[in-house]
């Protein structure tokens, strides 16, 4: 039985991955657990994690951009695991995000509140090929050699670690849950 709070933490938003593309990959808690948890539950919960990501659309998120935005987390996954794991990229993930690509439109800075911004996209599918396109630009580039996936084998949250120093996607929570289990094993065998 999980405790309401593990469950309000598994139920969260991620966004401290190091890029939007890799968030949306972590709105599956417990992703490689045996019970992983849709964080992406509602056009709501979607406009919600677009917000904070900076890339609500000017028109309103729709029941098919959600669906099109968890069909593009699964390729993306399954392109970002391949490159942390070296093994071959598979081409219906690469032939996925490529068809997301297509809907990418050029960026167009405005002057809006006295500096300068990227306008937001038009619609849902505009706003999944921007994440698109930063997860081609970084898989494809210097920053693939720096993904990362966190060492807790039930976490497994994919992020960008520029220092080559990171174990945990958060110390505070998959650190010290490990540090507990390591803890109570060694209590077990004494």
């Amino acid at each position: 039985m999980v405790s309401p709070e593990a469950e309000a933490r598994i139920k969260r938003l991620r966004f401290d991955t190091g890029a939007a593309w890799l968030d949306l990959i972590a709105t599956v808690g417990n992703a490689y657990g045996t019970a992983p948890v849709e964080r992406l539950s509602s056009v709501t919960r979607f406009r919600e994690w677009l917000n904070a990501e900076d890339l609500l659309p000017e028109s309103d998120p729709t029941e098919g951009d959600l669906a099109r935005a968890r069909i593009l987390r699964e390729a993306l996954r399954s392109l970002a695991l391949a490159t942390v794991r070296l093994e071959p990229f598979p081409q219906d993930a690469v032939d996925r995000v490529n068809e997301f690509l297509t809907e990418d439109r050029t960026l167009v800075l405005a002057t809006e509140s006295g500096g300068l911004q990227v306008r937001r996209p038009p619609d849902g599918q505009a706003a999944l090929g921007r994440i698109a396109r930063q997860a081609a630009d970084q898989l494809a580039g210097r920053s693939a050699s720096m993904l990362r996936t966190c060492a807790d084998p039930v976490c497994g949250l994919l992020f960008l670690d520029p220092s080559g120093r990171r174990v945990w996607c958060a110390t505070e929570i998959c650190g010290v849950r490990h540090r507990v289990r390591e803890h109570r094993r060694r209590k077990a065998s004494e």
